[in-house]
């Protein structure tokens, strides 16, 4: 039972419409323009990035910017199919299964990250090989700019009231329109901070300032890893999909059993870079 105090110290939920721009019956979401405007402005860095050959092994960068121009659509194909698709896998199976067309209403749980990941990974692999990019360079310069795509994203959960966290009574503790009555964690302004601002920091200054990109994989290892970690501790203060529950307890969801395989592959990831760069 709270206390009066706590419920006095909830913020109140900022009532933004999802609906960013409505023209008669077309209509803009928030969440739309947060995967647009993701993917673009991790075009420009990424493209500002190949500019700086300081930051390349032997200064050439791994392709052009005419490619990272055309890897655009590849990548945001990548992105949408894979999200989609790995939601349905990972949390909405049965019930897609039993109303085949709830596949294509994303308004239905929506897009996962660990489907997009795989998705774009798909795309980079394609990409790399039609345009003879080496393919652990191009992994590089797609997860130093991706923290930004996933800052984007999770902003428009917290738009969109969903996808929110576990009842509290912290300070700053909100009560969200979908969330029933009680406050919870802004579980989605966690993510922003940590999988996608402080990540994007981090590993802009592993490029930056220690080079990373002269040891292709080191970053690609690092923004796997990290995320991993952040999606773990985050999993912690989040509501788990309501079809799935709790694996474990209380405390076990399907977003940590997803993400410690990328723990692990991005350790992995780490280490190889290293012994092929004779570190």
């Amino acid at each position: 039972m709270q206390s009066a105090a706590a419920l006095l110290s909830i913020v109140s939920f900022p009532a933004i419409d999802p609906v960013a721009i409505a023209i008669g019956p077309i209509a803009i979401r928030w969440y739309g323009l947060a995967y647009v405007a993701g993917i673009m402005l991790g075009w420009f860095v990424a493209r500002r990035m190949l500019a700086n050959t300081a930051l390349w092994p032997n200064g050439t960068p791994p392709c052009t910017p005419a490619h990272l121009d055309d890897f655009l659509v590849w990548a945001a194909l990548g992105i949408v199919l894979g999200g989609r698709i790995g939601y349905i896998l990972f949390y909405d199976l049965e019930a897609v299964l039993a109303e085949p067309v709830r596949a294509v209403q994303i308004w239905n749980g929506g897009m996962s990250f660990h489907g997009g990941f795989l998705g774009a990974t798909m795309a980079m692999i394609l990409f790399s090989r039609r345009h003879a990019i080496p393919l652990w360079s191009l992994f590089d310069i797609v997860a130093s700019v991706a923290p930004i795509g996933i800052l984007f994203g999770r902003l428009a959960n917290f738009i969109n009231g969903e996808l929110w966290g576990r009842i509290t009574d912290v300070p700053w503790a909100m009560v969200f329109p979908t969330g029933g009555p009680m406050p919870r964690h802004p579980s989605q302004l966690y993510e922003a901070a940590l999988e996608g601002l402080l990540l994007f920091i981090i590993l802009q200054i592993l490029a930056r300032a220690f080079k990373a990109l002269r040891r292709p994989g080191t970053v690609t290892g690092a923004f796997v890893a990290l995320y991993a970690l952040a999606r773990i501790l985050v999993e912690f203060f989040r509501e788990p999909d309501v079809q799935i529950g709790y694996l474990a307890g209380n405390w076990l969801t399907m977003g940590m059993v997803l993400s410690l395989p990328m723990l692990a592959a991005g350790l992995w990831a780490i280490l190889r870079a290293r012994r092929a760069s004779g570190g």
